[in-house]
């Protein structure tokens, strides 16, 4: 057992990295935008999660940049009120790991990475080309958490595109055929495979599989 006591003890590195891993698999996904002056920038993102399907809002914590640093990506959602969330396949990882870099503002993650850029009609924000699933959503609310310093950005989905082949009739998506990721602490990634699915939870009896 690990007390609070016994946690903070832990050298830094590898409290952060224990921490990190408590969630267990989590999304990762690329978020893209552009700043005021028209300079896109990319950030690989971990902590993404859904708010609510009516109306349907995704949100994600911003870490504060390290002292000396900039965050370009915290800074753009807040003067453009837009951006862009990729989700990340096998192939795409190595590079989406790259983009967590302390890269110069006047330096795009998209080229530099690996990236390309794609623009959808009517939406201000960058997309990644080579993701299989792409959201575009503008900004709802931004709430700033005192506790740690850290962000909660809260977006409301205003276009998603999403490769035909995987989405199902029932409205659910088939992650596992467009090979997209899961991650676990700050710096691994792993492939998913179809799970089981049950049938909506009631009292009287138990769920069965689908």
């Amino acid at each position: 057992m690990i007390d609070k006591q016994a946690l903070q003890l832990l050298d830094k590195r590898q409290r952060v990295a224990l921490v990190n891993s408590l969630p267990g698999f989590k999304p990762v996904v690329l978020v893209g935008t552009v700043s005021e002056d028209n300079r896109t920038n990319l950030c690989v993102i971990n902590s993404c999660f859904h708010v609510g399907a009516d109306p349907a809002l995704m949100g994600m914590i911003i870490r504060p940049a390290p002292e000396g640093t900039e965050r370009h990506t915290l800074e753009n959602i807040l003067a453009t009120e837009t951006y862009s969330i990729n989700a990340v396949t096998r192939d795409m990882a190595q590079r989406a790991h790259h983009t967590s870099a302390r890269f110069d503002r006047d330096q795009s993650e998209f080229g530099t990475c690996g990236f390309a850029e794609y623009w959808h009609e009517d939406f201000t924000a960058p997309f990644v080309t080579e993701s299989p699933l792409q959201l575009g959503l503008t900004l709802a609310e931004h709430l700033p958490l005192p506790i740690n310093g850290t962000h909660l950005i809260i977006g409301s989905i205003e276009k998603i595109h999403v490769a035909d082949h995987a989405r199902r009739d029932d409205g659910t998506l088939d992650l596992q055929s467009m090979d997209i990721v899961a991650g676990v602490g700050l710096d691994a990634y792993h492939s998913v495979s179809t799970g089981q699915r049950f049938t909506y939870a009631k009292p009287d009896r138990p769920p069965e599989l689908i």
